[in-house]
C-alpha cells in the first residue's frame, strides 16, 4: 500500500512529465521540423529553439540548486536565454533534447530518493518540492508557448 509520500511523488512525476491538463515536453517536440525552429511568427520575442534551450538551462539550474550545496546563481537573464534564434544543426537541438530529458529524469530520481520537505541548508527556504513544483510551472507554461508558436506556423497536430 502507498504513503501519502508516494502518492504525492506519483502525482509530482505526473505533471512533471506534463501529464493531466496539458502536453509535455516530449508531445510539444514531437515531429517538429528542425527548419521551423528559429521561426519568430508576428514578431513574437521567442523562437522555439529559444524556448526549448530556455527550458533545459533553467531546469538543468534547477537541478544544480538541489544537488550542489556549492550551488552559485546564474545571471537573470542572460545565462538563462539563447541569443541565437536557430540551432546550429539538428544535432545541437538533439543534444539539447536530450539533456532536457536527462535533467528532468535525475530530477525525477533525486524526488524519488529525497526528503520532499526540509530546506535547503544552502538555500532561504526552498525544498525538493518547491523545486519540483516549480519546474513544472516553468516547463508547462513554456511548452504552451511552444504550442502556441507551432500553431502559428501551422506546425501543430490540433
Amino acid at each position: 500500500m502507498e504513503n501519502g509520500n508516494d502518492s504525492l511523488i506519483k502525482e509530482l512525476e505526473k505533471l512533471l512529465r506534463g501529464g493531466g491538463a496539458h502536453v509535455g515536453f516530449n508531445d510539444v517536440i514531437a515531429d517538429l521540423p528542425v527548419n521551423l525552429l528559429g521561426e519568430r511568427p508576428h514578431n513574437l520575442p521567442y523562437s522555439i529553439w529559444q524556448l526549448i534551450e530556455h527550458l533545459r538551462i533553467a531546469q538543468a539550474d534547477m537541478l544544480d540548486f538541489c544537488q550542489n550545496p556549492n550551488y552559485q546563481a546564474l545571471n537573470w537573464p542572460a545565462d538563462y536565454w539563447p541569443k541565437e534564434l536557430a540551432p546550429k544543426d539538428k544535432d545541437a537541438f538533439d543534444a539539447s533534447v536530450q539533456a532536457f530529458q536527462a535533467d528532468l529524469e535525475a530530477f525525477i530520481d533525486l524526488m524519488r530518493n529525497g526528503d520532499l520537505y526540509t530546506p535547503f541548508a544552502h538555500g532561504d527556504g526552498q525544498t525538493l518540492l518547491r523545486e519540483a513544483l516549480q519546474i513544472a510551472d516553468h516547463n508547462a507554461y513554456h511548452v504552451a508557448e511552444i504550442v502556441i508558436i507551432r500553431r502559428l506556423l501551422h506546425a501543430w497536430k490540433s
